[in-house]
């Protein structure tokens, strides 16, 4: 079992990677996305950090504050099988 938990690690990683992206990229600070989606700042970056396991109804509120569609904040690579 010890797998299974590092991989939801690794894909909580991954999704906060893609998060950072796509926050820089809009040129946002935590508090200034923070303030457009309703969260707190802190968590965010707990978000980014891959340290925090987030809601549905979070990434709706991240996708709504990156004025992006909710998948986008999925597009990374990521392998379901175990190697």
């Amino acid at each position: 079992m010890m797998g299974n938990t590092q991989r939801k690690n690794d894909f909580q990683v991954l999704f906060g990677k893609q998060l950072e992206k796509q926050r820089t990229i809009r040129n946002l600070s935590y508090r200034q996305l923070a303030q457009r989606c309703d969260l707190d700042y802190s968590d965010i970056s707990k978000m980014e950090k891959g340290e925090r396991n987030i809601k549905l109804s979070s990434i709706l509120q991240l996708s709504k504050g990156l004025n992006i569609h909710p998948k986008e904040l999925f597009e990374f690579e990521f392998l379901l099988e175990e190697e």
